[in-house]
């Protein structure tokens, strides 16, 4: 199956701007293909405010979140791929979705046990 988190973004960000918050993102700033002005960056991750009036032709796709943001001033094109992002929350009360690492690997199951030995009788004279 596909990866949940596109739609999951695009969830998340619509529940909080019905509720008149503010929704910003957490992306890991070093992940290939992130686009972001680099003086934004503090210690390889950068938050985003993607409200209504902060941002324009925002775009959360299956692949990438898109959007135009102006940055001192100066606009940008932001260009974030979905697997780059690793949070989503309200401004004003922190209430949001982590994600987990997607690149990371999936922990192996345990192998089986084997079952113990069996208890053997011996006769002693």
């Amino acid at each position: 199956m596909s990866s949940n988190r596109p739609y999951l973004l695009r969830a998340i960000h619509d529940w909080i701007n019905d509720n008149g918050l503010t929704p910003y993102l957490l992306v890991e700033a070093n992940a290939p293909g992130v686009r972001v002005p680099p003086a934004s960056i503090k210690d390889g991750r950068v938050v985003l405010s993607v409200a209504a009036r902060a941002v324009a032709h925002l775009e959360i796709g299956l692949d990438m979140v898109s959007f135009m943001a102006r940055f001192g001033g100066v606009s940008h094109s932001i260009e974030v791929p979905v697997s780059a992002v690793l949070a989503i929350y309200a401004q004003e009360n922190g209430q949001g979705m982590m994600f987990a690492a997607e690149d990371s690997p999936q922990p192996e199951p345990p192998a089986p046990e084997e079952p113990p030995a069996r208890p053997r009788l011996r006769v002693v004279k």
